[in-house]
């Protein structure tokens, strides 16, 4: 068990809350505005966690915070009395106990998904997939080739996505032309680290465990979701100029070479914090049944 003093953790909530409030400033401002981006909502929408949870400080698994007894964090959820007097610790063994389920997910999810090769021939094709052979679609945002062409380049590919979470959101006609049918019962036996819907959902696992994550981790997991959010809209076919997004137009050699370079980078960015999550979370005892 490691120790922080009144002093000491009080200073890393102070830089942690400076650091969350830089990173969802403009998205607060967009919402006090009243506006809507077709990019940097989905981090708060289809991911539905508000920027407070963002901006609350955690120490992770196995951290005991003196003199904390007295704060409000001392009655959060997944928190207990610490066996120092006046501390408090986040409740990984409770957390263990009341949700086995999710814990047992949690870490299936990471832990298979670090385990396997990354794939890096999809070229972004999932998003082109839930526009196919359609007149109207899920954004309101044209798309840059028009339908036509849209639905050209869904032709003379195979589509090779294996999240379901993207495939559940493919067309009907699009459906049956993905290399294997995906489902939620086999979703982590087909998880892989060069998916970027799986990297951003790390950001999702990090913040499902609450206090057991450092708040380290729980940011840097954002800030992963925030980059791969923008190569995969960068690699969507709509027109997103307008939104400050150029294209990185998959349909051409040169689109998909550029693709693929950065799908690697976050793949392994995304393994990096798998495995610190998982170190920090199951470091100091056995947690997950």
């Amino acid at each position: 068990m490691f120790e922080l003093t009144r002093e000491e953790w009080r200073e890393r909530e102070r830089i942690h809350e400076e650091r969350a409030d830089a990173l969802t400033a403009a998205h607060r401002a967009r919402a006090r505005r009243g506006e809507k981006h077709p990019v940097w909502d989905f981090l708060f929408t289809y991911y539905s966690f508000k920027p407070s949870l963002l901006r609350r400080w955690h120490p992770g698994a196995g951290v005991t915070l003196l003199d904390a007894s007295g704060e409000p964090r001392a009655e959060w959820r997944w928190y207990r009395p610490g066996d120092t007097n006046r501390s408090v610790t986040p409740d990984a063994e409770g957390f263990a106990r009341e949700k086995p389920a999710l814990a047992r997910l949690i870490d299936i999810m990471l832990r298979r998904t670090a385990s396997r090769p990354g794939q890096f021939d999809c070229f972004g094709l999932h998003e082109w997939a839930m526009v196919y052979r359609q007149s109207e679609h899920r954004h309101p945002q044209p798309l840059r080739l028009g339908q036509q062409e849209t639905d050209e380049v869904v032709e003379t590919h195979e589509l090779r996505c294996t999240h379901y979470d993207a495939f559940r959101f493919f067309t009907p006609d699009a459906v049956p032309r993905n290399r294997a049918p995906l489902d939620r019962e086999t979703q982590p036996e087909r998880e892989q680290p060069g998916c970027l819907h799986a990297g951003m959902d790390v950001y999702k696992w990090t913040a499902k465990l609450g206090p057991l994550a450092p708040g380290d981790l729980l940011l840097d997991a954002f800030e992963l979701a925030r980059d791969i959010r923008r190569l995969d809209m960068e690699a969507a076919p709509y027109d997103l100029r307008a939104f400050g997004i150029d294209p990185v137009r998959i349909e051409t050699a040169e689109g998909k070479a550029e693709y693929v370079h950065r799908q690697r980078a976050f793949a392994e960015r995304g393994n990096r914090l798998r495995r610190a999550l998982l170190d920090a979370w199951q470091g100091s005892s056995k947690l997950v049944a």
